[in-house]
């Protein structure tokens, strides 16, 4: 067993057939076809289905292994580079969208400064697909709501945003300093799909209340549910940090009672040791949430206890509500 074959079968999975596979690493595509075989005869299993291409269930255990060898070899180089020059390497970071919305930017404008090789690369999904990404090796920080699920991922508690019903200033809740779960019952709300955690929040305070939520429409993404709000098509309770300053003279954000705010963490896969790009960038940003001239409205940074980020942290509820707009 061999990076070749290892580096051969990844590339199957990711691109489709052998044929891609070899074009995606610049040789031919009998040599794919030998590296996956050699590969097959050690583990004594076949490995891609050759009518159909696709991987096998062996072929995908392999494969998920496979990614965590081809990534500790990188790791291993970054780290010994870095012991006597830049830290030199790609992370690949996923985010949710309301995150990725202010943490991006100052991650843009850090990052080349503090380390001009190092190479990022943003994905965007919810958190459930960000823990699916962190289990199989496709991404390897996930900035994503606590807490997570995945049973390979463990996670760190970073931030806490507040969270709010907003409002044009012109409706006639705006003026609340608060709202129910009562008060908002008949509005054309945009919520979140049933399950997620922000969902299950919302639905237990409604029927607490003893009332039922009838979203206009259900959404898998916040940064959705934001943009169509703004366009008129119902009311949203969002995060704090996700109001635009252009929006903050016509909107408001008015705190919904009993609605703790969310926790947001960074997420590892549990069995990696991180290499050093992965530590730098976990470094940038810890020096983002110090500095409080880099934090939008409603983001309260969580201490950190020394060895936090190699265990699953508990966090508890906050009592502390959102803040107005």
């Amino acid at each position: 067993m061999d990076l070749r074959q290892l580096n051969a079968l990844v590339a199957i999975a990711e691109h489709g057939s052998f044929s891609a596979a070899a074009d995606a690493l610049a040789t031919v595509q009998s040599n794919v076809s030998t590296h996956v075989k050699k590969l097959e005869l050690e583990l004594g299993s076949v490995l891609v289905d050759r009518a159909t291409g696709q991987l096998t269930d062996a072929g995908e255990l392999a494969v998920e292994r496979a990614r965590r060898v081809i990534g500790e070899l990188d790791a291993l180089t970054s780290d010994v580079t870095a012991l006597s020059r830049e830290i030199i390497g790609t992370v690949q970071l996923g985010l949710i969208g309301t995150a990725a919305l202010w943490i991006v930017p100052e991650l843009l404008d850090l990052v080349p400064a503090l380390h001009p090789h190092l190479r990022l690369i943003f994905r965007e999904a919810t958190t459930l697909g960000l823990d699916t990404q962190l289990a199989t090796g496709d991404i390897d920080l996930g900035v994503l709501a606590l807490p997570a699920s995945g049973s390979e991922v463990h996670a760190v508690a970073l931030f806490e945003e507040d969270i709010g019903l907003f409002l044009p200033r012109s409706h006639p809740l705006a003026a609340r300093e608060t709202v129910t779960v009562v008060d908002i019952a008949n509005l054309p709300l945009l919520l979140p799909l049933e399950g997620s955690n922000y969902r299950s929040s919302l639905d237990s305070l409604a029927a607490a209340a003893g009332v039922a939520l009838h979203p206009r429409a259900e959404l898998d993404s916040l940064r959705l549910m934001r943009s169509l709000m703004f366009e008129g098509c119902g009311f949203a309770i969002l995060p704090t940090s996700t109001l635009p300053v252009r929006r903050a003279k016509t909107w408001t954000i008015i705190p919904v009672e009993g609605l703790a705010p969310r926790v947001i963490g960074v997420a590892q896969r549990r069995r990696a040791l991180p290499g050093a790009p992965v530590r730098a960038v976990l470094d940038v940003l810890t020096t983002i949430l110090a500095d409080p001239s880099r934090l939008p409205m409603g983001v309260h940074p969580i201490a950190q206890e020394p060895g936090a980020a190699t265990r699953r942290p508990e966090p508890g509820p906050s009592q502390r509500g959102p803040r107005r707009a």
